[in-house]
């Protein structure tokens, strides 16, 4: 206490400085309009910009919410497409019953681990069996088709990368009935080839590239890519189109795997076939 009343007499001049600076500050301010109003521009200006950064580092910390919260939308929005439906209309004596039941699902997860560089290549996602995820399901990503599901455990899947050497997803460039699958050759992640289109079609640069709709992994008109270059004739009367991807395997933070309430059904049937 007695170091504290030192300190002050010490420093009392300034102290007395200080308080008087203050008070002439308060009443220059309460009786001069112009100076009131200044003051007051200067601290609101300085106060809004304490809550902006106040406000920019709060939306960086929450990013992984919001991208999490965004996911799952999309998920429920995708799965309102007119594609996931399955039209299920009956036409007879001119009485049309239109039935629309929802044959694709889409369910959102977020990536945990993926490799990119390897020959074969594989992504790992935090939903598994619990979920309803099975084996042989497709999956996209925001821009684009991503790969089917290979192995799945309670609450993790592995799904094999369209970038792996015996990933064949059947695909053709949009608006033609043709169709081929596409093969990887494990150099270039953003590169892969459509093969078996026949070379009379005349394939214009930059073409899209979407999902056939063949077989019960992926809905038709799924976004693949873009054509980079055509022509090259991968033998006999057949083409070898180069397909840039549309989806970056290296920014790919959340997919989306395609439920088809309808596959069991169709697998049963063919496999039918099969046995006659």
């Amino acid at each position: 206490m007695r170091n504290l009343w030192r300190f002050i007499s010490n420093y009392n001049a300034l102290f007395l400085f200080v308080i008087f600076f203050i008070i002439s500050i308060i009443l220059l301010v309460r009786n001069n309009d112009f100076q009131r109003s200044s003051t007051l521009n200067s601290s609101s200006q300085i106060v809004g910009n304490f809550y902006q950064r106040y406000n920019n580092i709060s939306k960086y910390l929450n990013l992984e919410v919001v991208n999490d919260s965004l996911a799952r939308e999309n998920a429920l929005l995708r799965s309102k497409l007119p594609s996931a439906y399955f039209n299920d209309s009956l036409v007879s004596k001119n009485i049309i019953d239109s039935i629309n039941k929802v044959q694709y699902e889409y369910i959102e997860a977020e990536v945990i681990n993926k490799s990119i560089t390897s020959r074969n290549n594989y992504l790992t996602v935090n939903r598994g069996s619990k979920h309803g995820l099975k084996k042989g399901m497709g999956v996209i990503g925001p821009s684009g088709v991503v790969g089917i599901i290979w192995n799945v455990s309670e609450n993790f899947s592995s799904i094999q990368s369209i970038l792996h050497e015996d990933t064949r997803i059947t695909s053709s460039i949009e608006g033609t009935p043709y169709f081929g699958p596409l093969v990887w050759d494990g150099e270039n992640s953003q590169i892969v080839t459509l093969t078996d289109i026949p070379n009379q079609l005349n394939i214009r640069p930059k073409a899209k590239v979407v999902t056939s709709g063949l077989g019960v992994i992926f809905p038709k008109g799924i976004m693949v890519g873009t054509v980079l270059k055509s022509g090259i004739k991968g033998g006999g009367s057949f083409l070898d189109i180069s397909v840039k991807l549309s989806t970056n395997f290296y920014a790919l933070q959340h997919v989306y795997i395609i439920k088809n309430n309808f596959a069991a059904e169709q697998l049963q049937l063919e496999a039918q076939n099969k046995e006659l």
